[in-house]
């Protein structure tokens, strides 16, 4: 037996579309399949909004500090439950990262220690939508309306996950979506910028520009193009773009094949989690997900790590998620130690996640559980053998 973590998932049209771009010498960026797969994603997305596509959502979140004037003794705001590029792209315009800590039942940011982590040096706030989720996106813009504080949406993990029927990220001044293959939607490496705030939009396109008005100089109201900001090469190829376009397009079939398997998981797993031997993700009533991931709760890292094992051993790949960014050696280096953020601490250590893509079958994903049922029958079992007595 050998299930994948993670596959990603193939459309049948991804080939084509890379030919065609290649053949039509039009292989840099901003080409034609760049901007269809922009198109469909401010389509998708909506509110006015538009869409850049960048090399990664890493450096779509680098475009976002360069637009805000991120600067040496500003603060921005996260969670330290996140992956290393949400704190990167702030820290290389030298601001300081605050981290607060996570609510428990959706792995997203705490509001009150938002509200209590703002101060006059707070230039921005980065909620993560993790695992598709969101916080109370209500709460938090009113939050950060009433300090005048914008809010730029780390949805990474959440493309198609909605709050209150409104797709994540066109909530902020701006978002960013990420089309690594370990994504819903994917084309190897990639990312998109989304500008909910228009004001942002053409220094935008000239920071993604290596810092040139080269989009005005191709649209004619230039007559040559020149270095007017400070930016970087942030363009995604329209190879990259094609693999995209091809995604995007059959963006249906991908959800429904992800959320099937996440209903086949939930419902499998339910019995075990009634026992409260894990927890399993919560759906706020105000989310919709988009089936990114499938997760569980264990009762410490002991058990973490034993389940990992168990599976690895029959060939099923899981994984823990992010070490906390505030105990890792740069978070120390900003101050932060052990005990700062015990929901973040406590949770980190107990998270597993399970084997979950678009191509993973109904057989595959009651493998899955039929191992894990054996872990905790296998534990049970020990547990009783040590429990009782010998007899004399």
């Amino acid at each position: 037996m050998n299930i994948a973590f993670n596959k990603p998932f193939l459309t049948g049209k991804e080939m084509h579309n890379v030919a065609e771009a290649v053949l039509s010498g039009k292989t840099s960026g901003d080409g034609k399949y760049g901007k269809k797969s922009q198109r469909i994603l401010e389509e998708m997305i909506g509110f006015d909004c538009r869409v850049l596509l960048t090399t990664s959502c890493t450096a779509a979140l680098e475009i976002a500090a360069l637009l805000l004037d991120i600067k040496e003794g500003d603060e921005v705001i996260m969670p330290s439950y996140t992956f290393v590029s949400t704190a990167n792209a702030f820290c290389l315009r030298g601001a300081t990262p605050v981290f607060v800590d996570i609510h428990p039942a959706t792995m997203n940011l705490d509001l009150e220690g938002v509200r209590n982590a703002i101060s006059p040096r707070t230039r921005a706030i980065v909620p993560v939508h993790y695992a598709g989720m969101s916080c109370d996106m209500d709460q938090l813009m009113a939050l950060a309306e009433e300090n005048s504080i914008p809010v730029v949406e780390d949805a990474a993990q959440a493309i198609r996950s909605s709050y209150k029927g409104r797709p994540l990220g066109s909530f902020g001044a701006m978002s960013t979506f990420s089309f690594h293959e370990t994504k819903n939607i994917s084309c190897g490496e990639g990312g998109a910028l989304v500008i909910n705030n228009k004001d942002h939009f053409e220094r935008a396109e000239i920071i993604r520009e290596k810092g040139t008005n080269r989009a005005n100089f191709i649209r004619g109201s230039v007559d040559k193009y020149t270095w007017v900001e400070i930016g970087s090469s942030y363009v995604m190829s329209d190879l990259l773009a094609a693999c995209l376009a091809a995604q995007l397009e059959e963006i249906d079939q991908v959800q429904n094949a992800r959320m099937n398997a996440f209903d086949i998981y939930m419902n499998a797993l339910q019995p075990l989690a009634q026992r409260g031997v894990f927890r399993l993700p919560a759906t706020p009533a105000y989310n919709e997900g988009n089936a990114h991931m499938v997760y569980l709760i264990v009762e410490d890292r002991g058990t973490r790590d034993a389940l990992i094992e168990h599976l690895g051993h029959r060939g099923i790949k899981a994984a823990f998620h992010y070490v906390p960014l505030h105990s890792s050696p740069v978070g120390k280096r900003y101050g932060y130690g052990e005990g700062d953020l015990p929901n973040t601490e406590d949770l980190a250590g107990r998270l597993i996640r399970l084997p979950m893509h678009a191509s993973l079958t109904e057989a595959e994903i009651h493998c899955v559980i039929e191992e894990i049922s054996a872990f905790y029958e296998q534990a049970r079992t020990e547990a009783h053998r040590t429990a009782t007595p010998l007899a004399s």
